[in-house]
């Protein structure tokens, strides 16, 4: 297929019927693109926070400041009634360390957080970190929110 721009009466000297010749549009309209692009924005900002929910605990408050993270740590989590938690799976206490090490062999050498629940018995949230340490993992870090300042 050929396209003669430019040359007026390129077919062989004959007008079309109905008068005006009519050029192809060359121009995209982006109006509808733009307003889809934007609902899409629209609808992740508002969906993103709620996809990092975790498990709902009751965290001690502290003075510490927030650490910087780019990758997404191991969380092991205690609850008030003693449950211990795996990102946000059930697990036993007994397979704690033996769970980690499993997700260590893919590859991951991050710090692991605990996340322990401020009404939870100091001794739970111990043990569970000594079967952290006895598994092999030394970068270990307690989670807690950060008190308001008055």
């Amino acid at each position: 297929m050929g396209m003669s721009v430019g040359a007026k009466n390129a077919g062989g000297g004959r007008r079309r019927r109905g008068g005006s010749k009519k050029a192809p549009m060359s121009e995209i309209n982006v109006t509808p693109f733009v307003d889809v692009m934007l609902v899409l924005l629209i609808i992740f900002m508002v969906a993103a926070p709620l996809m990092t929910v975790g498990v709902p605990l009751d965290l001690p408050k502290t003075q510490a400041k927030a650490l910087n993270a780019d990758t997404q740590p191991i969380t092991v989590s205690v609850k008030a009634d003693g449950q211990v938690f795996l990102q946000e799976t059930v697990i036993p206490i007994d397979e704690v360390a033996a769970k980690l090490q499993a997700v260590a062999t893919t590859g991951y050498t991050e710090r692991i957080f605990v996340r322990g629940d401020g009404n939870a018995p100091y001794g739970i949230i111990a043990d569970v970190m000594s079967r952290i340490q006895a598994g092999g993992f030394t970068n270990i870090g307690l989670v807690t929110e950060q008190k308001p300042d008055r």
